[in-house]
């Protein structure tokens, strides 16, 4: 059965009218035969049960108009997001990259502040930037992301991967891709993009990384493109490590933190945006409720609320920004850790 459902996930195309809506999976090592494990940090193409784990998937839907985007995801397979970055005109793309290796490394007490950081940037680009992991260049997400796009512009010739490709072939044009991701996601994915300029960072629930200096470095992509929304019961919220990060990384220089249940589109061309739904005080579900799925905010139809809200941080003119607002401070409400 497991098999069969592979299957029709890599074959299977919609059509309506002039166009299609393809949706492509492959595992990294059929895309590059040369790709490895690295079990010591758990990022592994096998389990201990050989049970693949580095599936990677792509959606495009020909019949939207492209903006010429490529939105880089990261963390495991959302194929309700995916659905709509493609309804944008958004090419997406999931890569298997290394995530696992937070509860493994940087568990010195108290951890340096760049611990973290160091290895982020490496697991992103295959850059010797830490001590505690050694990840090669085609094994980090610019490597994975590479060889998934040139391997789609041959599977897949219809959804024109190509033009996301340099015109030797051996790199992405990254000023062309959104990076986007949850939780830990989204925090690698605006680690890397202070290190290589981007079109568009969208952090779902974070980023955090508390007690990291890394979010204060000069930024290679311009600060009015990190956009960011998290839910206020979210630990990542009450404990004041979002606000940290936001404040960190200059968001507060385009606009206050804006309750969407409160405003509409376009939210005062703001980077900063909160939901305070009810979620009955459950703070997993209020960490999850911001990427779209079963624990997003409905309506009595089952419609989600929050599609406005997605549009926007995918797709608002960078340009536009709204008015600056003090920092808060809040960074200066965490608590440093204590030596064990």
């Amino acid at each position: 059965m497991l098999i069969r459902f592979f299957l029709f996930f890599l074959l299977s195309s919609f059509s309506l009218g002039n166009g299609q809506r393809y949706k492509i999976q492959a595992r990294a090592i059929k895309i590059d035969p040369m790709a490895k494990s690295y079990p010591e940090i758990g990022f592994v193409l096998k389990n201990s049960s050989g049970q693949p784990q580095d599936f990677q998937i792509a959606s495009v839907d020909t019949r939207v108009p492209t903006r010429g985007r490529l939105a880089i995801w990261l963390m495991a397979p959302n194929q309700n997001l995916f659905d709509r970055l493609n309804s944008y005109g958004i090419h997406a793309i999931q890569v298997h990259y290394a995530r696992q290796w937070f509860s493994k490394c940087c568990q010195q007490r108290p951890v340096s502040e760049d611990c973290r950081g160091n290895i982020r940037l490496e697991a992103a680009t295959g850059e010797d930037h830490s001590d505690e992991v050694d990840i090669k260049v085609r094994d980090s997400i610019k490597g994975r992301a590479l060889n998934f796009v040139k391997y789609l512009e041959k599977e897949n010739p219809e959804g024109k991967w190509g033009q996301f490709l340099n015109p030797n072939r051996d790199g992405i044009i990254w000023e062309k891709v959104i990076l986007t991701g949850a939780s830990h996601g989204s925090t690698t994915a605006s680690r890397l993009a202070k290190h290589t300029k981007v079109a568009r960072v969208v952090a779902l629930c974070g980023p955090r990384d508390q007690y990291q200096s890394w979010q204060a470095l000069p930024s290679k992509t311009p600060e009015n493109r990190f956009f960011g929304f998290s839910h206020t019961k979210d630990m990542g919220w009450t404990d004041f490590h979002y606000q940290r990060s936001w404040e960190m990384l200059g968001l507060h220089k385009f606009g206050p933190i804006i309750d969407v249940e409160k405003y509409e589109p376009p939210y005062s061309n703001t980077r900063r945006l909160v939901t305070n739904f009810n979620v009955e005080n459950d703070a997993n579900r209020a960490h999850s409720s911001v990427t779209p799925g079963n624990r997003s905010f409905k309506d009595r139809d089952g419609k989600l609320i929050h599609d406005p809200v997605w549009e926007y941080l995918y797709t608002h003119p960078v340009e536009n920004i709204g008015q600056a607002t003090p920092s808060t401070k809040a960074f200066k409400k965490i608590k440093p850790q204590k030596v064990k």
